[in-house]
């Protein structure tokens, strides 16, 4: 059975504690965030819905 490999990285929003899987971020600028609400720099303030996160920009 072969291994696999997930990376997984933080999320680039400052305030974010999420960590998603490479393969799975939403990439913007080269950089990986967890949702669109994080890549978009949380433009209407709204966070990341992700349990035990409290980012909103």
């Amino acid at each position: 059975m072969a291994s696999v490999d997930v990376e997984m990285v933080k999320c680039a929003c400052q305030d974010c504690v999420c960590v998603v899987p490479v393969a799975g971020a939403v990439t913007r600028d080269g950089k990986a965030f967890c949702c669109d609400a994080c890549a978009d720099g949380h433009a209407d303030h709204a966070g990341c819905d992700h349990a035990g996160c409290a980012c909103h920009g």
